[in-house]
């Protein structure tokens, strides 16, 4: 077997996520233990009881995501001590919770710097400004044509390349309307508005960089035990000043998870556990193979489940 481990930049459902894992886990009631004592006591309320529209805010979603992820990974490695994934990687935001799970750096650090990351990146652009869409049935050439076209001074580009024939474009709200509007005359067969509180991944998002590299330079790097692939880059990485460099350049530029499976799969892995909320990232894989093993961790069953494809 030849595993990959893959984290998520988000959940289908926020408010709840990790109780279930927390409740039958000691390993990942730690984890919680341990955000909660970096952000706050209100924080295991917020994660676990909402209301809604405030963990909707990415500043709160952010570190709730990588919390989930962390207690999912650390519930996993405590029933299996002797996982050792070929490669690690995350989506977007993910790539943090690979690099806590790869040793790159601490998870307090880690929490405190996605939750300066969300707030930077939604005073990046005031609420409205900004938008995201996701485009089914066109390839990345078409989708980065309908953006570049569709621009008229403004921000708009393709901003995560996720599988074949799916896209999501980001920017000015009024140029992502132009942009969908174009796709759909060069093989778009659906396209989405996404309900996020900032067009991520794009050059709007310069500030949050500007603002985010002091945050990463004051970070302490090591090398991970397991290479992480790079949104950035599509590649791994196995040093730490050069997981730092990915993390600044990641926070403006396009999450490139379609070239990070087919990396995957060039490099002969045959089994991806997606750890975290959802099975989101799973679903994308089957986009560019069909021949893998997919499983997840998120609860206590998912986990059961996982194990028991992992050991046979």
């Amino acid at each position: 077997m030849k595993l990959a481990v893959v984290f998520p930049g988000q959940a289908s459902q926020y408010v709840g996520m990790g109780k279930a894992l927390a409740e039958s886990s000691p390993e990942a009631m730690a984890v919680f233990d341990e955000a909660r004592e970096t952000l706050g006591d209100g924080f295991l309320k917020l994660l676990w009881e909402g209301p809604e529209a405030s963990l909707n805010l990415t500043e709160n979603t952010q570190p709730g995501v990588l919390a989930v992820s962390i207690a999912a990974w650390r519930a996993l490695a405590a029933r299996k001590p002797d996982i050792a994934p070929a490669f690690v990687a995350g989506h977007s935001l993910g790539e943090y919770s690979a690099h806590v799970a790869a040793g790159t750096f601490s998870f307090k650090e880690a929490l405190s710097a996605v939750r300066k990351r969300g707030a930077f990146m939604q005073e990046a652009v005031p609420v409205g400004v900004g938008a995201m869409a996701a485009l089914m049935g066109i390839e990345a050439e078409e989708a980065a044509r309908a953006c570049a076209e569709a621009a008229q001074g403004e921000v708009v580009s393709p901003a995560n390349d996720n599988a074949p024939g799916q896209i999501v474009i980001a920017g000015h709200a009024s140029a992502v309307s132009r942009a969908v509007e174009l796709a759909k005359g060069r093989g778009c067969r659906k396209a989405v508005m996404l309900p996020v509180s900032a067009p991520f991944h794009c050059a709007l998002m310069r500030g949050a960089r500007t603002k985010m590299e002091p945050v990463l330079d004051a970070m302490a790097f090591h090398a991970p035990r397991f290479p992480v692939v790079a949104n950035v880059a599509a590649a791994p990485i196995c040093g730490g000043e050069e997981a730092r460099e990915r993390l600044k350049e990641q926070v403006d530029s396009p999450v490139r998870w379609r070239e990070t499976m087919l990396f995957f799969k060039d490099q002969g892995v045959d089994t991806i556990v997606e750890v975290g909320p959802g099975s989101v990232l799973c679903g994308l894989a089957k986009r560019v193979s069909k021949d893998w093993r997919l499983l997840h961790v998120e609860d206590p069953a998912s986990l059961d489940e996982a194990l028991s494809a992992i050991v046979a």
